[in-house]
């Protein structure tokens, strides 16, 4: 199988190129490069700025393929230069869509590809959705060979998945946990999520690829797996050997008090209990199940951050964030407190 990713060093796709390697298939990478130095051994490479449309059809040439994927579309405008770059190239184009796509507030927790799109909280999520559109009338009216993928909370050694983080990833969460202190923990902690181990979404996407049975679908990818965050929170803290300190914040609070687009992320999709049913998914990919149990998959991430300082960035700007809201709200109880 011949293929070509729009991007392909992300926490999605990077574990789907390995995947096709060892499976020696023929693996082409467009990208601008700056991050192939941590590609595996037969990636082709075509370094380029997908946004510079001229350039990318001329390096293209007359190649075809059999799948091209886009891991770097964001909003209509991009698959529209897609569509003219890729149409009578492919006889399959994969959008990597969004599962944080989904109706908010949820009509049912129980969530499939029939459930409604509309995210009213997320300009991401929005953006997703009228991509989404897009291709679909495409295929619709001219028979474009789209297939549209909805991850959710997919993960990889890099970075431990988290409700609540600032610009720099996971590692300020990690040293707060060692130092003994407070993580804040949106909500009460029992709305349920699912985490996805990026191999298991990998084996999963693979078996799409070049399926004709995927053809004009959407299929969303993830763990059958349902955790509430305080488990997920826990599941850290025992990994780590440390005393889980949760502070439980309101996700409305979090997103008025902060510059992080708090809004967007909790209340337009991590804030709301999701259970994903993915019988479409099995039928498609006879046999797949995700094999990766949580507790496993963020030990060998933690494992995998503690070993390679380059992944522990400090965040002083988000640590001082933590600390104010923690600060202003026992403040606030002792305030009452004494009112009453």
């Amino acid at each position: 199988m011949k293929v070509l990713f729009i991007g392909g060093t992300g926490t999605i796709s990077m574990a789907i190129t390995r995947k096709l390697l060892e499976q020696k298939q023929e693996v082409y990478l467009l990208n601008r490069g700056n991050r192939n130095e941590l590609l595996p051994e037969g990636v082709i490479t075509i370094k380029a700025d997908i946004n510079d449309e001229v350039k990318v059809k001329e390096l293209l040439g007359d190649m075809t393929f059999d799948v091209v994927a886009d891991f770097i579309a964001f909003v209509p405008e991009q698959l529209e230069r897609d569509y003219r770059l890729f149409k009578g190239r492919t006889r399959q184009f994969i959008y990597i869509s969004s599962a944080s796509a989904y109706q908010k507030p949820l009509s049912d927790y129980r969530i499939t590809e029939g459930t409604p799109l509309a995210n009213p909280y997320w300009e991401y999520s929005r953006n997703k959705i009228a991509g989404e559109d897009y291709l679909m009338s495409l295929y619709r009216s001219e028979g474009f060979p789209i297939t549209i993928v909805r991850p959710s909370h997919t993960y990889d050694e890099r970075s431990i998945p988290l409700g609540i983080h600032g610009n720099n990833g996971s590692f300020p969460i990690i040293r707060r946990m060692l130092e003994g202190r407070p993580v804040i923990i949106h909500g009460d902690g029992t709305s349920l999520w699912t985490m996805t181990h990026n191999s298991d979404f990998a084996e999963a996407f693979i078996g799409i690829m070049g399926n004709i049975h995927a053809i004009g679908e959407a299929v969303q990818i993830t763990s059958d797996e349902t955790l509430t965050w305080n488990q997920i929170y826990q599941t850290i803290a025992d990994v780590l050997h440390v005393e889980l300190k949760p502070y439980y914040v309101s996700s409305a609070f979090l997103a008025e008090c902060s510059s992080y687009d708090f809004k967007g992320s909790l209340t337009g999709d991590k804030a709301n209990s999701v259970v994903f049913d993915n019988q479409k998914l099995k039928r498609l990919v006879p046999g797949f199940t995700a094999k990766i149990r949580f507790d496993t998959g963020v030990r060998m991430s933690i494992d995998h951050i503690l070993a390679t300082p380059a992944l522990q960035k400090e965040d002083p700007a988000f640590d001082a964030w933590c600390d104010n809201v923690i600060t202003a709200l026992e403040t606030a109880k002792k305030e009452i407190v004494r009112m009453f």
